[in-house]
């Protein structure tokens, strides 16, 4: 087999090319003695030419489990988040410096800041902001790589192979899974006090927290749980272990908005399991994206249904 095989031209005429120095008064070419890199700056040809340039992975790890982070980075990200919600809580503080200095009690400034939606939910999206920033920044803008691939973005695809499923199933499910939490929580008897159940209570937060609840939390917070914490726990621990820590970190998180009232807190965090089951079952964050999305846009719609007096809602979202 020659190079050109698998070329439709046939091979030039040796007897028509030049034969050494003879022919041309030039010195011969000397042999390279490394590896040729036919573009130098591609990675594709770099990777093919070279593999040690390549980035080196668990073979027996699946495709989505395959990461570039490490504990290192993620204690990083988690220093870079406490930070971050110190430094935001503060600023806004301090711009409503005024007010604050009137109250008196704890629950008096938890009303306060309830009662200004650029408080209670501006400060929430911009920490969400400032978090997908880190990971944009050190997962992709300085390694060279794909940022929303390399966290778990891809096509639906069955567990088997073959053609991608539809996007609605997931969706509808995250829906069903809305019902059902109404179901369940109808029974319970939360405190009165929950910080969700009084945010309620002021009409303009509530819509605004309604469509950062639809807009901004399914993305951000499936791209942080399931596509970037899910993937270290499961490939240092094994997946099964992977998704109930993540279930139950992400349950944790919304801890402070339901009063750790554990009862609501055990829900939201049974849901959290799900939601990365699904991921882990599909080998994408965008099918537990969907769920997520589905799940809280059934809440959200609900809510708008009673926006005269918004009725009572189950606060597991």
């Amino acid at each position: 087999m020659t190079a050109f095989d698998d070329n439709s031209f046939p091979p030039p005429d040796r007897e028509a090319l030049p034969q050494g120095p003879a022919d041309t008064g030039l010195a011969a070419p000397q042999p390279s003695t490394g590896p040729e890199h036919p573009l130098a700056g591609d990675p594709i040809s770099l990777a093919a030419v070279d593999p040690a340039s390549a980035p080196s992975y668990n073979a027996s790890l699946p495709e989505d489990l395959r990461i570039t982070w490490s504990w290192l980075h993620l204690t990083a990200f988690l220093a870079f988040v406490v930070i971050s919600f110190f430094v935001v809580q503060i600023g806004f503080m301090v711009y409503y410096a005024a007010p604050l200095r009137h109250l008196s009690t704890e629950k008096d400034f938890e009303r306060f800041a309830l009662s200004k939606p650029v408080f209670a939910v501006g400060s929430m999206v911009l920490l969400y902001a400032l978090a997908l920033l880190f990971l944009y920044v050190s997962l992709s803008v300085l390694p060279g790589s794909p940022f929303w691939r390399t966290l778990g973005w891809r096509k639906i695809t069955k567990p088997n192979g073959g053609r991608p499923r539809s996007p609605w199933l997931f969706f509808f499910a995250g829906c069903g899974l809305s019902v059902l939490v109404f179901i369940v929580t109808a029974k319970m008897q939360p405190p009165e006090d929950v910080p969700i159940e009084e945010l309620f209570r002021y009409k303009n937060t509530a819509i605004l927290f309604m469509a950062m609840a639809v807009l901004v939390a399914p993305l951000v917070e499936e791209t942080i749980f399931r596509g970037y914490l899910y993937p270290l726990f499961a490939k240092y621990f094994g997946v099964g272990t992977g998704v109930l820590v993540t279930g139950v970190l992400f349950g944790l998180m919304h801890g402070a908005q339901l009063g750790w009232t554990w009862s609501l807190v055990s829900v939201l965090i049974t849901v959290g399991v799900i939601f990365t089951f699904v991921r882990a079952r599909t080998g994408s964050v965008f099918s537990s994206f969907l769920l997520h999305l589905g799940y809280n846009s059934t809440i959200a719609v609900v809510s708008i249904l009673g926006i005269l007096g918004f009725p009572q809602m189950p606060p597991t979202h």
